[in-house]
């Protein structure tokens, strides 16, 4: 007598556990991501460890300073932005229709290289009544059209010692990197050379404030006004610049150690207080759901 095998237990995965493991996971915080949900700490670990419990693998790991995720995080952190992407979108199927206006969108232009224009794609296509506009520009005049009401909603990047804006939700916090043509080298007796975007940018704040925190002589050799010029200018030898890790095109190599560390930057999304509350909600979720920036290639 032959007996038919058992199929597995299919297991179930609670969109509030991978809500809140992605939190973590964006934020690499758990105090941090039980901030942004407006629960306690406690049940951020309790999700957590339940949704560890539920597919027997262990997604994350920390200390007293650092949360990391392992390789089955990364991978668990992809499978939560789809499925709640799936989710939005089909909540978008049968609600879409509802929400119509005007939307205006910011973006600083590094950061519209990234997957964001098929994600706005997608976007327009669930919300075919909202009217959307989209601007690119440097972070600071995003924020300054956002506060005098002329733009909805702005992607944008932000110092961890600013303070808080409202109406701003954390994307993703990511690490700042040295960024250079393959071969450079730097002499330890000569200023460094720097790519810069031309005042006020947070980006040249930030490695000006490193190099002299460092006791390390600049030069500014190229000052541009968008993320294009300064990736022509580094290609072409003419200095290092600051990137985002996860935006540094892959023609371009990350100085080793001998520079002074760079901070880590929030990428955010900041709602205008008049901006309608569905549809800039609408945006914001659409762009969490999209997971993390990638690095442009091919440019130009």
């Amino acid at each position: 007598m032959t007996t038919t095998p058992t199929a597995p237990a299919r297991r179930t995965l609670d969109s509030d556990q991978l809500r809140t493991f992605l939190t973590v996971a964006q934020a690499l915080s758990f105090t941090r991501a039980a901030e942004l949900l407006g629960v306690g700490q406690s049940t951020v670990s309790q999700h957590v460890r339940k949704l560890e419990t539920s597919v027997g693998r262990t997604l994350l790991t920390r200390d007293t300073h650092t949360v990391r995720l392992t390789p089955d995080g990364e991978a668990m952190a992809g499978f939560a932005r789809d499925i709640l992407a799936a989710q939005e979108q089909a909540v978008g199927y049968f609600t879409g229709d509802a929400l119509r206006g005007r939307l205006r969108f910011g973006v600083t232009d590094d950061l519209a290289l990234t997957p964001l224009p098929r994600i706005l794609r997608q976007f327009r296509q669930l919300y075919p009544r909202i009217d959307l506009e989209l601007t690119v520009g440097q972070n600071e005049t995003l924020q300054r059209r956002l506060a005098a009401g002329h733009l909805d909603v702005a992607y944008v990047k932000r110092s961890l010692d600013e303070p808080e804006l409202p109406g701003s939700t954390l994307v993703r916090r990511v690490p700042l990197v040295w960024g250079a043509a393959e071969g450079t080298v730097l002499q330890p007796d000569q200023p460094v050379p720097l790519v810069v975007y031309q005042a006020p940018s947070l980006s040249r704040s930030l490695a000006v404030r490193a190099m002299e925190q460092a006791g390390r002589d600049v030069r500014i050799t190229c000052t541009v006004k968008g993320v294009n010029g300064v990736i022509a200018a580094v290609r072409a030898g003419l200095g290092i610049a600051v990137f985002s890790r996860t935006l540094m095109p892959e023609d371009l190599v990350e100085l080793p150690t001998g520079l002074p560390e760079l901070p880590q930057i929030d990428l955010v999304l900041l709602t205008g207080p008049r901006a309608s509350a569905q549809s800039a909600s609408a945006l914001v979720t659409a762009i969490l759901g999209s997971g993390e920036p990638r690095p442009p290639r091919g440019l130009g």
